[in-house]
């Protein structure tokens, strides 16, 4: 917020982050750079708000503004425009990639888990969504001065890696073991189909899973271990892609011993009971029902491994803050997590977030990594490539090469900004052919704008030492300087409130 504003309306006696949090911008420059309402003085001063904004206009003198004057109950400011422009343009030219940025973080250590892909499935459309918004948190956060931890935590052990190694165990004996997701994929949709309804067939899987989580099958053991590495390699290049690098991979399979421990500690401490065999605990008179930490045959669930997680984030790391990203299905996993950390008496339980976003669904319908309906990332990607080409070719006649480059920079920002854009409580409804659009609020038409305003700067032979000189402003040159004025009050916010998609409306 312009601070020769704040300034000057100090003449109020109200505090700064009162001031700074009532003043508007007005929906036209006509009615000036900036505007204050009078209404919460109208008690204190025991006048009208209307006459109230005519005193305050009358009080201020300032060189820095052309003119100040009440509308109604508003103080209108008009900044001197020239003066103005000269300030912010030398501060961007002087700041230059960094304009924006701020201390706020400075000398804090966060983590974000994001992404989280599991082990033996699909690196679905979904996925995309959870990854794009913890990288961008990341950056708004080390823009803001904090030292980020990118972690990823995968689950890689449980009934879902059992389902798979029965399924190919029984029907892909002997078969080599891809570093292919489509390959996983296919192979876990065959499970939990020929898993229905076949109770003889989920016996054998729980004795897999038994035997996993002893890891006294040691041919068992060896074929999860192939498998495990063979469908982590398959994300490298689905990272490569996104432009997304993990400082730390969790995995289930790490934590297993320890969430064990915690769950039995959690029994002695009275924090937990033994019901049926199984170890939980009662969260119902937080409104929170029933989380359970072990199952009656002891193998431990992600719930208890999520506990030994959190330990670890903040005793190894040495972290002051916490934020996890997943979808809105564990929103209330995630409240039981925080709430037993309270009980447990973890000192950092407050400084551990974590934020549901909605689903991506395409306009057929939901997807769904049991059915196989979800869209993999690969055929996704392809998907927008593809018409990325077919615009391209449209447009400029360049070698294969070259637009192999631009339709691949182009599909990114189509599926980036797509997911960015809307507030992580609504859901996405993904329409290929209106995200790769040149035009309009799509990511291909921002890096137009970006080509295009290089392209003038180039033409304009314009050098960063170059002088500012202005000779006179106009009243749209004036409404963009106030846009460029207000971008680090944007990244501030966003970053205060995890808010990408706040930058992406701005």
């Amino acid at each position: 917020m312009n601070s020769k504003v704040i300034s000057a309306l100090k003449i109020t006696g109200l505090d700064s982050n009162v001031i700074t949090n009532l003043i508007e911008i007005p929906k036209d420059i006509a009615h000036g750079d900036y505007a204050f309402p009078c209404f919460i003085l109208s008690k204190t001063m025991r006048k009208n708000p209307i006459e109230i904004a005519r005193e305050i206009a009358g009080k201020i003198k300032s060189k820095d503004f052309e003119k100040v004057y009440a509308v109604g109950p508003y103080v209108n400011f008009f900044l001197d425009s020239k003066k103005n422009a000269v300030e912010i343009l030398e501060k961007i030219i002087k700041l230059k990639s960094m304009y924006g940025s701020s201390s706020i973080g400075k000398g804090k250590k966060f983590m974000i888990e994001f992404s989280q892909p599991n082990t033996h499935k699909a690196f679905h459309v979904g996925h995309i969504r959870g990854t794009s918004l913890g990288e961008s948190i990341a950056r708004l956060r080390e823009f803001c001065g904090y030292k980020v931890t990118r972690a990823n935590y995968s689950g890689d052990t449980g009934m879902h890696i059992a389902k798979w190694l029965w399924a190919y165990s029984k029907f892909h004996k002997g078969e080599k073991i891809q570093d292919d997701e489509a390959w996983f994929a296919e192979i876990y949709v065959e499970a939990v189909q020929k898993l229905e309804g076949n109770e003889s067939g989920e016996i054998e899987v729980a004795e897999i899973n038994r035997k996993i989580d002893s890891r006294k099958d040691a041919k068992l053991v060896k074929l999860w271990k192939d498998t495990r590495l063979k469908s982590i390699a398959a994300w490298t290049p689905i990272y490569k892609d996104l432009d997304v690098k993990f400082d730390k991979h969790f995995f289930e399979s790490q934590v297993e011993s320890a969430g064990k421990k915690i769950a039995n500690d959690l029994v002695k401490d009275g924090i937990a009971i033994i019901s049926d065999g199984a170890t939980i605990i009662d969260l119902k008179k937080y409104d929170l029902g029933v989380w359970v930490l072990l199952r009656n045959d002891g193998t431990v669930l992600y719930s208890a491994k999520d506990l030994a997680l959190a330990k670890d984030k903040f005793l190894k790391y040495k972290i002051d803050e916490s934020l996890i990203t997943t979808s809105v299905e564990q929103n209330l996993h995630f409240k039981q997590l925080i709430k037993t950390l309270e009980l447990m008496n973890f000192k950092n339980w407050e400084k551990y977030g974590h934020m549901g976003y909605e689903s991506v669904r395409l306009p057929e319908g939901k997807m769904s990594s049991r059915t196989g309906t979800n869209v993999l990332y690969a055929d996704f990607r392809n998907e927008l490539v593809d018409a990325a080409k077919e615009e391209i070719s449209k447009r400029a006649n360049v070698s294969n090469k070259e637009i192999g480059l631009r339709s691949l920079a182009i599909a990114m920002a189509a599926m980036k900004y797509s997911m960015l854009k809307q507030d992580t409580n609504k859901v996405i409804i993904f329409n290929k052919e209106e995200s790769i659009k040149f035009e309009g609020d799509t990511g291909p038409y921002l890096l137009y704008s970006y080509a295009r305003a290089n392209s003038i700067l180039d033409n304009a032979k314009y050098k960063q030492t170059d002088k500012i000189k202005l000779n006179s402003i106009e009243v749209n040159e004036r409404a963009l300087i106030n846009e460029l004025a207000f971008f680090p009050d944007e990244i501030l916010e966003s970053c205060n409130n995890n808010s990408p998609a706040q930058v992406t409306h701005y």
